[in-house]
């Protein structure tokens, strides 16, 4: 599919068919897609749950249990879920243990080239955990830049998907420990096949014009 089509043709799926599942095929494309999301200065400050089965899917959805419950249908009838997360902190280890993990995938060819890495990020990296102290916005903004590319990539692979921000995060985090592990949730993904009574589905998009949203210079 060509990509400006499949950005034009994707939308807010609101009702799944829970008897279509993805193949597998489809969910390893997904997979990759997420994992080779962009994110400023590498910082991949992130976490996914996946979930397929039915008591996946039933624990995440209890996150949308109570003021949010009209999100519930579209986590449980979906094919698959994902939960991304966010790092609460981001700390000299783990940019120590990312800094291996590039030396290993072969991106320094010269020590010069690793320190030069190691200090922009370093730059970046300390700007806001200590002069503006919105680490934790900066690291949730980097997780909405992979829900992006996952949501255009979704539709290139003809995959049905919504992003769900209606839950509780507190519930959510706790039914999987994520704050002990060092992380949160941020947004929820259901994907699959939209049903036939999905009314989205036949919703014409709206979107302004390019003339009130482009200034060409």
């Amino acid at each position: 599919m060509d990509i400006v089509q499949a950005a034009k043709s994707r939308y807010s799926t609101k009702v799944f068919d829970p008897t279509r599942k993805l193949p597998q095929e489809k969910i390893d494309a997904v997979k990759e897609l997420i994992r080779f999301s962009p994110s400023s200065v590498n910082s991949q400050p992130w976490h996914f749950i996946l979930a397929s089965t039915e008591e996946g899917k039933q624990r995440i959805a209890k996150a949308a249990q109570e003021n949010y419950a009209f999100n519930a249908a579209k986590i449980l009838n979906a094919s698959h879920v994902l939960v991304f997360c966010a790092k609460t902190g981001i700390d000299n280890d783990y940019i120590e243990a990312l800094m291996a993990q590039e030396e290993k995938d072969g991106r320094f060819p010269t020590e010069e080239a690793k320190a030069a890495v190691r200090g922009g990020r370093g730059y970046f990296v300390n700007m806001h955990r200590f002069d503006l102290k919105d680490a934790n916005h900066w690291m949730e903004k980097q997780v909405y830049l992979n829900v992006g590319t996952l949501l255009l990539g979704a539709s290139t692979l003809e995959i049905d998907a919504v992003p769900i921000e209606g839950f509780d995060p507190k519930v959510l985090d706790e039914e999987f420990g994520l704050r002990e592990k060092g992380y949160t949730s941020v947004v929820i993904v259901p994907l699959g096949y939209h049903a036939e009574d999905d009314f989205n589905a036949k919703t014409p998009k709206s979107r302004w014009d390019a003339e009130t949203v482009f200034t060409e210079i």
